[in-house]
């Protein structure tokens, strides 16, 4: 099998591919995750994955490069669409997680597969809604106390102590942590692997 490089220092990706049987190396892409002016959150993750996937081609001659990024959109009181990054500090976190209180979000991750020998390249994304709980003041500040939101699109995580202020999940909850294991399957067997 071809060697896998995971453009990405997430630990909820390294998690995923261990999950699934994959053996990688880890390269941390430092690129600029801002959002630019009326881009699409689909056509964010698309750029931000194939820019993490790039970073990591000039350092990896051969093997084949995920690079995966995740942004979430949630609708303001106003009814205006937000993109939503990781917080830049805690204040940010609560912000965004009382524009999500009892309201619905959209989960987006892309990924980009790169084969560094052919330079051969495939993206894609998937999307997940999430239905989170009416939270109280106390709720929100008491999790952001945990830490847990200040590397998270969106500032929650659904499967770690985030979880509780979830209400419902609807579509591939591994894409909501992050990573659409099964998309990437289908993408990795176009490149000659199969997941065992």
């Amino acid at each position: 099998m071809k060697k896998i490089i995971l453009a990405s220092s997430s630990p909820r990706r390294k998690e995923l591919l261990k999950m699934i049987g994959l053996k990688f190396e880890v390269f941390h892409s430092d690129i600029d995750e801002s959002i630019l002016e009326q881009e699409t959150a689909e056509a964010g993750v698309l750029r931000l994955s194939k820019m993490k996937a790039e970073a990591a081609l000039k350092y990896f001659p051969d093997g084949i490069i995920i690079g995966a990024d995740t942004l979430v959109t949630a609708n303001s009181r106003t009814g205006s669409s937000e993109i939503l990054g990781k917080p830049a500090n805690q204040e940010d976190a609560y912000r965004m997680l009382k524009m999500l209180s009892g309201q619905k979000s959209t989960v987006y991750t892309g990924i980009c597969l790169i084969d560094a020998e052919s330079k051969t390249t495939d993206s894609n994304f998937s999307k997940t809604i999430v239905y989170m709980k009416n939270l109280k003041e106390k709720t929100i500040t008491d999790y952001i106390k945990t830490g847990e939101p200040m590397d998270k699109a969106g500032s929650y995580a659904i499967q770690g102590i985030g979880s509780v202020l979830i209400k419902k999940v609807e579509g591939d909850f591994y894409n909501g942590v992050g990573l659409s294991v099964s998309l990437l399957a289908d993408m990795l067997k176009k490149f000659g692997i199969e997941i065992p």
